[in-house]
């Protein structure tokens, strides 16, 4: 007789590399029934495009099998309905969206757009349904990357305005109704197209759809955040000053208004000689590396310098590493959906921070070897890791004038030398921390 608990404990052998967690602990296993000797059930993931799922399905085949007397095992590959996306406006056509992920880079020209579309077009290519909005209004790059120059958008009986379709995806930008000419709009109108092209397109049923955000840290960005229930956030970027200057603006902004950031992608990482086929870092070595020191977030790809990449994304072409970078932020996505923001109780003075944790444990650091230990872009020579700041550049009586903490990962702080664009991972301040009593 084939029992359920046969069943689970066959399949908790399967290890979510993820979490490190098996399939069964996770939650992920529904519905097992059992008749004679076959054997069914579902394996419910976080996300449709969780790129291990084969695996998942295989594994949990053989494992089935390898019980006594199990003849059949049929395995359903299924995933978690997430909440409807657009939960802070009424009448929105995002309501039938599953997950809706940022694109941001605070930064223009390194390579966002391009990467959104990219990966919009992976996903499309691998059969989900898939949208991808341009919310850059004054600079919109969708109609270029795929080759649609004066097209017409039309309205359907419900007044919705109806997505330009190319290459399975479903598109809607700004330029589509401007055309060639510039956006010369103040920011309250611009606030009002940027509603029109999210709520008031007609997208139907998406299992994904990716905003194009535009740069900075603007009002378009709170229009989006305060309107539509972000299912995460990628930052773009480049291993340069400025932009990783940006990037610790954009993670401070994201956290600040509770969207979660899956991570960092580094474009324009590095080029590749035809000739020896090495890796040339033009910027420095170890970006990614320098990144996750940084910011305590993880970086999911590192783009090369590629011709395809400077190019309109029509016809798709498959590419190895947009395939990887999408697997990524797909593994992000649904690791996302699952944690749980931990959050220490933070207390500061003139002297120390506190971080008190759940668990009972307290981490106490010094504000100034906090400060002097600051890894953003102006403290650190990004090119050779050198440290710029120097100790008598940091006061007596430094002491923070805000702290955030961001996700589960660091803390934001704003000092009192007008120094803000230090992320603090809680990895670093952990082996600063001072015993308990000091």
């Amino acid at each position: 007789m084939i029992t359920k608990q046969e069943i689970l404990e066959a399949l908790r052998t399967i290890i979510d590399p993820d979490f490190q967690k098996d399939i069964v602990s996770l939650g992920f296993i529904k519905n097992i029934a059992i008749t004679n000797d076959a054997v069914s059930f579902d394996i419910e993931l976080t996300t449709p495009a969780c790129p291990i799922k084969e695996e998942f399905k295989k594994k949990a085949e053989e494992a089935v099998l390898s019980i006594g007397n199990v003849k059949n095992v049929t395995v359903r590959m299924t995933s978690q309905k997430r909440p409807h996306a657009a939960s802070f406006i009424q009448k929105s056509t995002l309501e039938s969206v599953r997950s809706i992920i940022a694109v941001s880079s605070c930064k223009g020209g390194v390579g966002k757009s391009t990467v959104a579309a990219q990966i919009a077009q992976e996903l499309a290519r691998r059969g989900f349904k898939v949208g991808l909005a341009d919310a850059d209004v004054h600079g919109p790059s969708v109609p270029s990357l795929f080759n649609l120059r004066n097209v017409t958008v039309y309205g359907n009986a419900n007044k919705q305005l109806v997505p330009i379709e190319k290459n399975g995806l479903k598109l809607m930008s700004f330029g589509f109704l401007l055309g060639d000419g510039p956006a010369v709009i103040r920011g309250p109108i611009i606030t009002q197209y940027i509603q029109q092209i999210l709520h008031n397109t007609a997208w139907g049923e998406l299992d994904y759809l990716f905003i194009d955000m535009p740069p900075g840290t603007g009002d378009v960005h709170l229009t989006i955040t305060q309107t539509v229930h972000l299912s995460g956030a990628v930052i773009v970027t480049t291993p340069q000053t400025l932009s990783l200057i940006d990037v610790a603006r954009g993670i401070l902004m994201f956290e600040k208004v509770n969207v979660p950031i899956l991570g960092l992608i580094d474009n324009m990482a590095y080029f590749q000689c035809d000739g020896c086929g090495s890796k040339h870092y033009i910027f420095g070595e170890k970006t990614s590396q320098s990144l996750n020191e940084r910011f305590g977030i993880e970086t999911l790809a590192e783009l090369p310098i590629l011709p395809q990449f400077t190019l309109p994304v029509d016809p798709p072409v498959a590419n190895e590493y947009i395939m990887s970078a999408t697997d990524k932020v797909m593994m992000a996505l649904g690791k996302s959906a699952i944690m749980h923001k931990q959050v220490p109780e933070i207390k500061f003075d003139s002297q120390k921070i506190i971080l008190h944790w759940k668990d009972g444990s307290e981490w106490m650091v010094n504000n100034r070897a906090l400060r002097l230990s600051c890894r953003c872009a102006l403290c650190i020579d990004e090119m050779t890791g050198e440290k710029i700041l120097k100790e008598p550049d940091v006061p007596e009586n430094i002491a923070p004038v805000e702290v955030t903490p961001l996700g589960n990962y660091a803390i934001g702080i704003h000092w009192n030398d007008g120094h803000s664009s230090g992320i603090y991972p809680y990895k670093n301040i952990k082996q600063l921390a001072l015993p308990a009593g000091n």
